[in-house]
């Protein structure tokens, strides 16, 4: 069975990445910071207490 709640973690992780990578290829950094930040408190919160591991 497919555990949702991960998947979906893992989807908006790899879109704060992307959204990471456009900022910072447009200059902006403090949007670009604030995106990596937050997609490695998202997967940690998916390892941590989604994924059960």
């Amino acid at each position: 069975m497919v555990n949702l709640p991960a998947t979906a973690a893992a989807g908006l992780a790899v879109v704060l990445f992307g959204f990471g990578l456009l900022a910072m290829t447009e200059g902006s950094f403090a949007p670009a910071g604030a995106s990596f930040l937050s997609a490695s408190l998202v997967i940690y919160v998916r390892e941590t207490y989604l994924v059960g591991g």
